[in-house]
């Protein structure tokens, strides 16, 4: 019964997003003869360096069908504490959350309350554009809803406790993005309104619905919606990493976040959450091949994204999987539905950098095809400057520099990344994964950019970067007064120093970049395409900055 209603639900949703990719997940009594090596010592050796014993911490699992392969904590789970990290130990899950929202939407959709193909405006009468835009698109981020955290004014509510039907006041008039359907980008908006879709159906909270569908039916008994004030066994305290020393992370409330990234877990309450998928004891199979699968947008490329899940390969092995990020923690899942492999790695430190990384080089070895990056190597000077071009990619063009014995890649509008040499004509993304594959073609250059399942194809173009603005040269004793530390929004900051003869500006979480002058009191960063004004008091003094970047101003007092 369950087979032949798999088929139906497929065409269905075929019929209705269009010709997607579903993941298999097809049982495999074959136990892969990589889990069969000694890979523990390894895996040991990678935790205890990305994660020492004295700073913030990860719980790590793998697993391969109901069995437990590896199972162990690294650091601290409090630092001003001394507790040790354990395998217990509770964390934020961040975009993890994504996952029990996408599943919360599938279980009423088969109790028969709701439909992928509703509209918004089904539920939001008043949403602008909102019958265009569907259940699908929102759970697929194609819906062309810009993402309420990218928006300037995010930082200065994210202290605030505040009502769904508040936030979404937040984006809810903003243009779409795009069409629905047009294109793919992430917006945790669009997982906001799946939360408050959550509670109007069901007549619960997004919590309660939670914990009674999901964690309570699952014996989850340490997975919690977040809770600052709840006393939480187990609790992992969050860190951030600025300016060469841990903090602790920025408070946020937890109404901010809610359906996109509210929930917290252990990683063996998310090794139950994984088997119950794989199991089908909350959802159907037809309604995780859904959920699983690759749909495609109207242009006809994939979305890479399923329903919760992003969908992505290493090694050629097709995976589901999602990273998170959260004030004071990273996490990252990987799925692999054909060999039901599941590894997940939650961590109590925010650097920027997250623990995607060592989670696929992990999965990768445990596969048997470990994908650990070639060496660099040393190519000439010549070689390496045969590249040097911009090329055309289907929406953007990227620009490749020679600069010091480096080649480097610059997207429109972004900051350089180095190239790392494999070979004369393959090129690695500096700390990535990413790929670029030089060749030429009937006297044209082209490159390919890989980065595993994403691909694309930049050819040559004369288009020139954007004119540089002329730096002007100010004197030491003017370029002095604008030191100090100017703050944008609580715990958000930007530290204003003189290095040698030019001024640097360092904001929150970030690295340093310098400051050119266009006038006395005005600056560009190249890098970024942003400026930094200086607004002056009537006695010369420094009272503020205002940071523009892409039509966004912020404006910053001095502090120190």
């Amino acid at each position: 019964m369950k087979y032949t209603f798999t088929c139906i639900i497929l065409l269905v949703a075929q019929i209705i997003f269009g010709q997607g990719k579903p993941v298999s997940t097809r049982k495999d009594s074959t136990f892969d003869r990589a889990f069969e090596k000694n890979v523990e010592a390894e895996f040991d050796a990678v935790f205890n360096q990305a994660y020492p014993i004295n700073s913030p911490g990860a719980a790590v699992l793998i697993a391969k069908d109901n069995r437990i392969l590896y199972r162990k904590a690294f650091g601290m789970a409090n630092l001003e504490l001394k507790v040790q990290m354990k395998s217990e130990s509770v964390f934020q899950l961040a975009s993890i959350t994504k996952q029990f929202t996408s599943v919360a939407i599938l279980i009423l959709m088969e109790q028969g309350k709701l439909s992928l193909k509703d509209s918004l405006s089904k539920y939001i009468a008043d949403f602008p554009r909102g019958n265009e835009i569907t259940l699908h698109h929102l759970l697929n981020h194609t819906s062309g809803i810009k993402s309420y955290t990218n928006l300037p004014e995010f930082r200065t509510k994210t202290r605030l406790d505040m009502a769904p039907d508040e936030i979404i006041g937040i984006f809810k008039n903003l243009p779409l993005e795009f069409n629905p359907s047009e294109k793919y980008e992430y917006s945790n908006s669009g997982y906001f309104l799946l939360g408050y879709i959550i509670e109007k159906l069901s007549g619960m909270s997004y919590k309660d619905f939670i914990q009674k569908n999901i964690f309570d039916k699952l014996g989850m008994k340490n997975s919690y919606y977040a809770d600052a004030y709840k006393i939480i066994p187990n609790r992992a305290n969050g860190y951030q990493f600025y300016e060469g020393n841990y903090e602790n992370a920025e408070y946020m409330s937890v109404t901010i976040p809610y359906a996109a990234g509210s929930l917290m877990s252990t990683i063996d309450d998310m090794f139950l959450w994984n088997k119950a998928i794989y199991n089908n004891i909350l959802i159907s199979e037809s309604s995780k091949l859904i959920a699983f699968t690759n749909h495609t947008l109207t242009n006809g490329n994939h979305s890479n994204y399923g329903y919760g899940w992003a969908i992505n390969e290493i090694a050629g092995i097709t995976t589901v999987e999602h990273p998170g990020g959260i004030n004071g923690f990273t996490t990252s899942g990987i799925y692999i539905p054909d060999r039901n492999i599941y590894s997940i790695i939650l961590t109590n430190l925010d650097d920027g950098k997250g623990p995607e990384a060592y989670n696929i080089k992990l999965v990768s070895t445990l596969l048997g095809k470990s994908i650990t990056a070639k060496p660099a190597v040393t190519i000439s000077e010549t070689a390496l400057k045969r590249w040097v071009g911009a090329y055309q990619f289907e929406d953007v063009v990227r620009f490749i520099t020679y600069n010091k014995g480096m080649l480097y890649s610059t997207r429109e509008g972004g900051r350089p990344i180095k190239l790392e040499p494999l070979s004369d004509d393959e090129f690695r993304f500096e700390n990535s994964f990413a790929t670029y594959k030089f060749s030429s073609e009937n006297g044209k250059m082209k490159v390919l950019y890989t980065d595993r399942i994403i691909k694309s194809i930049g050819v040559e173009t004369d288009k020139k970067p954007l004119a540089e603005k002329e730096a002007i040269l100010l004197a030491p004793e003017i370029l002095i007064k604008y030191a100090g530390v100017y703050e944008l929004q609580p715990s958000f900051q930007i530290k204003i120093e003189m290095q040698n003869d030019h001024l640097s500006a360092m904001a929150t979480g970030q690295p340093a970049v310098e400051l050119f002058a266009e006038a006395e009191n005005i600056f560009f960063i190249k890098e970024i395409a942003a400026q930094i004004v200086f607004n002056l008091n009537t006695d010369g003094t420094v009272k503020s900055l205002t940071f523009s970047q892409g039509g966004n101003k912020m404006e910053g007092k001095r502090i120190k």
